[in-house]
């Protein structure tokens, strides 16, 4: 039941491998903001809206200040607001519930495919009101929506399309990269998404000419030329910094991703099968990113413990549904059988382009050694985990 002499711990992600490899570029890209004195909506940005339109193959990037932020400006520019609802999916951050939100409209929770942790489209009929003005499908975890069957009943219902791209950076679903399936698309750069800029900061990419030049203008006090507000406007702009770094990890993006695939593949081998342990099955269609490597298992809490143990850092994306938030007690949403199953289950591995071969074995064993003991002993296993996690004093 004791975990073996410590061992290396095994982080969640390894960030100082990361900045290792492109510590040259990096301080380049630094060095260049620095002597330009430009901070602020300079050719970094614009080079980097440039770049990044091009990986996701769309016309326009409008890059602002968070994710947060890409949502909720991309709700203003499509006109929605107080007395509207937007159809959210039951298991993603708060953070797509919160832009509906802010900008006065209400969020309706649809439940998860039974299959996946994305929104159920087969739900969407049943959670359209009247009111009902939008959808927000999340890629959650770095695997693509079903933007086919999301984007044909939209159509059919006369409805906008935003998607929350935060995690899936570079992802396709039928051929077509996230990013440019809705009308708008946002994304978010928090520094350990699989494009993540050194501190917050977040766009938002669309076909829409009309679209990108309000987000320019919103962003930026409600003009895009200084002292000419023609709305009122916010403060969300993604500095020069910010966007020169991103720029070069987003060179790096491609081959980043594919290594994350490899890692994918390589624990899909090591973990399916075991006992109570679910592994994601991402759809055929879809070609993923990997942001995270999400499994559940009933006793998760006790898998996470044996984990921490042996050295191996985890976390939980998300314990709890929005809905079931403090924040959002007013909602009275229906039950979401499946969003509530996930948030009890979900355990994230560690993942990332750093994540060394040995690092992946520490972790499948550990989890295969879990799942052997606990189906062998489940009556008592978990107790007898936490009783020997207790010092015993003399």
């Amino acid at each position: 039941m004791s975990p073996s002499p410590a061992a290396t711990p095994v982080p969640f992600l390894n960030f100082a491998s990361m900045i290792r490899e492109l510590r040259p570029d990096l301080d380049a890209a630094y060095a260049r903001v620095m002597d330009s004195g430009r901070f602020l909506l300079g050719p970094e940005l614009e080079q980097f809206e440039t770049e990044f339109a091009a990986a996701c193959d769309v016309r326009h990037c409008i890059g602002v200040a968070s994710g947060l932020d890409a949502l909720q400006l991309s709700l203003r520019v499509l006109d929605i607001g107080p007395g509207d609802e937007v159809l959210v999916p039951a298991h993603t951050f708060i953070a797509t519930f919160l832009a509906v939100s802010q900008v006065g409209a209400r969020p309706v929770p649809v439940d998860v495919s039974p299959r996946g942790f994305n929104l159920d489209p087969e739900r969407l009929e049943a959670a359209c009101t009247p009111r009902t003005r939008a959808i927000i499908p999340v890629h959650l975890y770095g695997e693509p929506a079903d933007m086919p069957a999301i984007q044909h009943f939209a159509a059919r219902r006369g409805l906008h399309v935003l998607e929350d791209a935060a995690q899936a950076h570079g992802a396709r679903v039928a051929g077509r990269i996230v990013g440019g399936w809705g009308g708008l698309a946002a994304f978010s750069f928090y520094p350990g998404k699989n494009l993540g800029a050194f501190g917050d900061g977040g766009a938002v990419t669309t076909n829409d000419a009309r679209l990108a030049e309000r987000l320019r203008a919103l962003r930026n006090y409600g003009g895009v030329r200084k002292y000419e507000h023609l709305e009122l406007g916010f403060n969300s702009r993604l500095g020069e910094l910010q966007a020169a770094f991103l720029r070069v990890r987003l060179a790096c993006l491609p081959e980043w991703n594919q290594r994350r695939r490899k890692r994918a593949v390589a624990y899909a081998s090591a973990l399916t099968g075991l006992a109570e342990l679910d592994c994601p099955t991402p759809s055929p269609a879809t070609d993923p990113v990997w942001h995270l490597y999400v499994v559940c298992h009933p006793h998760r809490d006790c898998l996470r413990h044996w984990l921490q143990q042996r050295g191996i850092d985890t976390l939980v994306h998300y314990p709890l549904p929005p809905h079931r938030t403090p924040a959002y007690a007013g909602l009275n949403p229906l039950d979401f059988p499946r969003a509530q199953q996930l948030a009890e289950t979900v355990v994230s591995l560690p993942m990332g382009p750093h994540l060394s071969p040995d690092e992946l074995r520490r972790v499948a064993d550990a989890v295969a050694e879990f799942c052997a003991g606990h189906a062998a002993h489940s009556q008592g296993f978990c107790r007898a985990l936490a009783k020997a996690a207790v010092p015993h004093h003399a």
